[in-house]
């Protein structure tokens, strides 16, 4: 893709500010063209036809809030390499569109409405899958919500847990309901979308912060309790990614991608395929010896 500069128009915020609402979400709009305005080559979006020899022919993959972003162009991506996708989302209409888009391109992808942050949905989303496919052999728990902009004395308790029983308690029922099917089949993978912010603190995003350091927390603890039952748990640390999230924030923030991007070594914002491609070789064989790990995919931010 041609590399394009732009102007970049500084506003009277700091850069980790602007860095803290990019990551978190916070509100809408930029150009795709800019998101790639930068010396390293991001990987292009997978196309063409479902392979059904795949590497991942005959696996059944399970994942939380595929509606769009980073969980939708996952389910693209499993299904393009031969998975059989079962996904969630609140948004029906999206939903049922992107089943729609993979089985056009022939793969195979089944999507259930469903609210992480509802136990009942959680456990009839989860036995659902087993009930179709018969077992689940990756799980992608990817289901998250940003938080609103504000300092933690004028956040409300309200959005503290909105955010707090998505994000946090979304993962926590999902690994609840998903790791006995797979004590029971004896194997499986978990992926956890976790984020930058899993590691470091972001001003003004109090409850977003929080609830990605619990994916972390609950990840080590996953990993250490099933492992020796042959299930491999680890989760993902995506940074600036370009999604609606993300778009919404940089319009709230009056800031671009190009400003953005300068806080990452990379110096461009990461696309969702990158992220896929990432949860994908996580959930290969692969990565058989890595165990209660979180991979950084911020494009170099956790090495500064």
């Amino acid at each position: 893709m041609k590399n394009t500069r732009i102007k970049v128009v500084m506003n009277p915020i700091t850069r980790r500010e602007i860095i803290g609402a990019g990551v978190a979400g916070l509100a809408a709009a930029a150009t795709t063209k800019s998101a790639f305005a930068n010396t390293q080559k991001p990987v292009e979006p997978l196309s063409g036809k479902a392979n059904p020899d795949g590497r991942f022919k005959d696996k059944v993959v399970l994942i939380t809030g595929a509606t769009s972003g980073i969980g939708k162009t996952t389910a693209y991506a499993f299904a393009k390499e031969g998975a059989k996708v079962f996904f969630c989302g609140r948004r029906t209409n999206l939903g049922e569109a992107n089943a729609r888009e993979i089985q056009a391109f022939g793969g195979e992808a089944t999507y259930v409405q469903a609210d992480v942050t509802k136990e009942r949905d959680v456990r009839d989303f989860v036995n659902g899958c087993v009930e179709k496919y018969g077992r689940i052999d990756i799980a992608f728990n990817n289901a998250g919500i940003e938080s609103s902009p504000h300092t933690i004395a004028d956040t409300s308790l309200e959005d503290w847990m909105r955010v707090m029983t998505t994000n946090a308690t979304g993962v926590f029922l999902s690994m609840k309901y998903e790791l006995p099917i797979m004590l029971r089949q004896k194997g499986g993978v978990i992926v956890n979308n976790a984020s930058v912010s899993s590691h470091v603190g972001f001003a003004t995003i109090s409850p977003y912060n929080a609830s990605k350091h619990a994916v972390l927390s609950l990840t080590k603890v996953a990993a250490l309790e099933y492992t020796d039952k042959n299930i491999r748990v680890n989760s993902v640390s995506p940074g600036a990614v370009d999604t609606p999230m993300l778009r919404r924030a940089l319009a709230a923030w009056k800031t671009d991608f190009e400003t953005v991007s300068q806080d990452y070594p990379l110096k461009r914002i990461v696309n969702p395929e990158e992220i896929a491609r990432t949860v994908m070789w996580l959930s290969s064989d692969d990565a058989s010896c890595i165990i209660g790990m979180d991979v950084d995919a911020t494009g170099g931010y956790l090495t500064k």
